[in-house]
């Protein structure tokens, strides 16, 4: 059974969802190209068109087949901006600043969208509801796109910037990690959730850590932008 998705529900996610994952590959880029590596740059990733950046498997694929099989969890990825961390003037340190453009970005875009919100009496009003909904949804998927993010798990973002951080006898095992992160993270976030409700156990950490993050993170965006 299909669940129950207008075609008004599709309006309101999908502007926000293509804004946040283009800005945040956008930002990385840009940050690379700017630190000394013009890999991303060459291909054409410094921009905001949303083609260069979704893949269709991982932005589109993915998130609709868990979707449509009523999945506790959504899970997806755009395609990552190819960085040559040799070619930066500081690799380790600018890693660092590459891994934080992104969420950083998405943060910035929760704040214009949450500030945006006083805006909406403005709206003519048969548009006011559909304008609201996407600064809504625009403001929730940038803040759980840098917080899922800055997981500390390589290829994630924090995992870089671990990795960029951490005394080199610990950064370089976790690097290590990086062709499995995934894997890692599909293990962690569906599979263990899955055993543990066959075993009658709470296993589901990383969800909890994520939604307890983002409930402060939300909050705190919310008081400074006036909106509490």
């Amino acid at each position: 059974m299909l669940p129950n998705i207008s075609l008004y529900d599709v309006s309101v996610w999908v502007l926000p969802v293509l804004i946040a994952i283009t800005f945040h590959e956008a930002a990385h880029a840009f940050v690379a190209h700017r630190l000394g590596d013009n890999t991303a740059w060459q291909l054409g990733r410094v921009t905001f068109n949303p083609f260069k950046h979704i893949d269709p498997f991982g932005t589109v694929l993915l998130p609709g087949v868990l979707l449509l099989s009523h999945s506790p969890f959504l899970f997806g990825y755009a395609k990552p901006v190819p960085v040559n961390f040799r070619n930066l003037k500081h690799p380790r340190l600018d890693m660092v600043w590459v891994a934080l453009a992104g969420p950083a970005t998405n943060i910035i875009l929760a704040l214009l969208a949450a500030l945006a919100f006083h805006a909406v009496p403005l709206v003519p009003a048969n548009a006011a509801q559909w304008t609201a909904d996407n600064l809504k949804n625009g403001f929730l998927i940038n803040i759980v796109l840098a917080i899922f993010n800055m997981l500390p798990i390589p290829p994630l973002d924090g995992g870089r910037v671990a990795v960029g951080l951490l005394p080199r006898v610990l950064a370089y095992p976790l690097s290590r990690l990086e062709p499995y992160g995934m894997l890692i993270l599909i293990g962690a976030l569906i599979l263990l959730p899955l055993l543990g409700a066959q075993l009658g156990l709470n296993l589901d950490v990383i969800s909890a850590i994520l939604r307890t993050t983002t409930g402060y993170v939300l909050r705190a965006l919310l008081f400074v932008t006036g909106n509490a």
